[in-house]
């Protein structure tokens, strides 16, 4: 698993997690139409469409976003980003990021994830500000001649990149990210994401298997809810511990 996993909410391909990325894409929409819904002139609606496409939402979903986002249409619900923190097992450290048209049906499940876990809420930005730092995560496809792409990256605005085997991670400070976003596609390389996001500052070490299922079952359970779109914690835990985990949950699921 490495530091730090984030959940999106997209890698199950079950007709409901489909679902859940085709509500998450409509949310993200109908937030970045209120800035217009020309998307010549809101470059954050341009970016939000181009995601959800890729996801496979609908042009009908998409519209129906904008003009809701834009107050063409509503219906006097829109959505809006919440983040909630909290502590779970083991002393981890979580940030929740919620994308959700109704407050009274988002705050009590959150409350409740936590607490089915052995966790607890905290208040707002006890934990974001102190414990994590925000900026931009950029990931683009592994080119083949890394050396000219490290010669590159010194040209940008990045702060840091990790080279994985298939992907490099870039980091960002906040107030350069989507600078570098255009920097590095100019440059044609194949951005996967792109994003703003936190990053901890430091790890909490889980050794144990009862305490890293009781995370691995936190996330899931916030991967199963409609409105969580990401999360962020400060977990340690080892490949192999995590591995095991994920084999035990799996073995324990009923299949059809």
């Amino acid at each position: 698993m490495g530091r730090g996993p984030v959940v999106a909410g997209k890698k199950d391909a079950s007709a409901k997690a489909k679902a859940k990325v085709f509500s998450l894409h409509a949310k993200l929409i109908e937030i970045a139409a209120a800035g217009g819904a020309d998307t010549h002139l809101n470059t954050a609606l341009a970016d939000a469409i181009s995601l959800a496409k890729k996801e496979g939402v609908g042009a009908d979903v998409i519209d129906r976003a904008i003009k809701r986002g834009a107050g063409i249409e509503s219906n006097g619900e829109r959505a809006e980003e919440i983040i909630y923190e909290g502590y779970g097992p083991g002393g981890v450290a979580i940030i929740i990021k919620t994308l959700t048209n109704n407050k009274n049906r988002t705050a009590p499940n959150i409350r409740h994830i936590f607490s089915a876990f052995g966790g607890n809420m905290a208040d707002a930005g006890s934990l974001s500000k102190f414990m994590f730092d925000f900026g931009g995560n950029i990931r683009i496809e592994k080119p083949e001649d890394i050396d000219t792409f490290e010669m590159n990256i010194l040209e940008t605005s990045a702060q840091d990149y990790m080279i994985g085997d298939t992907h490099i991670e870039i980091k960002t400070d906040r107030s350069a990210f989507l600078k570098t976003k255009q920097q590095i596609e100019t440059m044609g390389y194949t951005i996967l994401s792109a994003e703003l996001g936190y990053t901890p500052k430091n790890y909490q070490e889980i050794t144990d298997f009862d305490t890293a299922l009781k995370i691995y079952s936190l996330l899931e359970a916030c991967n199963e809810d409609e409105d969580v779109e990401l999360v962020w914690n400060n977990a340690d835990i080892q490949d192999e511990l995590w591995a095991e985990v994920a084999a035990f949950v799996e073995s324990k699921k009923f299949r059809t």
